[in-house]
């Protein structure tokens, strides 16, 4: 028997298009005039999105990353990357709150230069400015932008989200599969949605409909399968 490869990390590219709206439509709008280089338009030029793990911050900065001109900054990007440059007119960066003391002070500098060069920054965090444990320079800088919060999907919105996609594609899901999912594997949207692609894989490679049989098999294969 042929093997399956499973890649659960492998999901679809990140976009503004493919991230479920959800409660963030004011958030997806601005983002969109960031994206489409409208930004000057705004009277603040700082977003600050603030959510916890897997409500969807990171998708947002890296679907933003694919603009020309931006750079995705993390704690492992090199010394040189927080300098501002002009070829570089947005700047994300993620996971603030995670900065080792060396990167908040680049972090701090790199802000005053985005400011007094026009440009825009958007950052991601786990909690809203005024509750950072950060140096008070930086988390004050932070505080003067434009704050987000980053909604999560409720259960009930990420089975519809899944079963309109599902609906899209053809796909004919058994009763019960969605829930099961829910519970029983990672429970952020990319990681979802990249299981329903290997479902539809699975199902056409073993020429058996989807159903909670099939899932859970697929879910032991992920157990056991080398990742590629």
């Amino acid at each position: 028997m042929r093997q399956l490869l499973l890649d659960w990390g492998a999901a679809r590219p990140q976009t503004l298009d493919n991230f479920v709206e959800g409660r963030n439509a004011e958030l997806l709008s601005l983002l969109r005039l960031i994206a489409e280089r409208k930004a000057s338009s705004l009277d603040q030029r700082f977003v600050t999105l603030w959510g916890h793990a897997g409500a969807g911050k990171s998708h947002l900065l890296q679907a933003l990353a694919t603009t020309p001109g931006a750079l995705l900054l993390t704690n492992q990007s090199a010394s040189r990357d927080f300098l501002w440059s002009a070829d570089r007119p947005l700047y994300l960066l993620d996971d603030v709150d995670e900065l080792a003391p060396h990167r908040q002070q680049a972090a701090f500098a790199l802000f005053n230069q985005v400011r007094d060069a026009g440009g825009v920054m958007v950052v991601a965090t786990r909690k809203p400015p005024a509750q950072l444990s950060l140096r008070e320079d930086l988390r004050t800088r932070l505080a003067w932008g434009l704050v987000y919060p980053v909604h999560g999907l409720s259960d009930e919105e990420k089975i519809d989200a899944l079963s309109k996609s599902a609906r899209a594609r053809g796909l004919s899901l058994s009763p019960g599969v969605l829930p099961y999912l829910l519970t029983h594997f990672r429970r952020d949207m990319q990681s979802l949605s990249a299981m329903l692609d290997a479902l539809d894989r699975y199902s056409l490679e073993t020429q058996r409909p989807i159903t909670m049989p099939l899932l859970r098999e697929l879910l032991q294969l992920g157990d056991t399968n080398t990742l590629p």
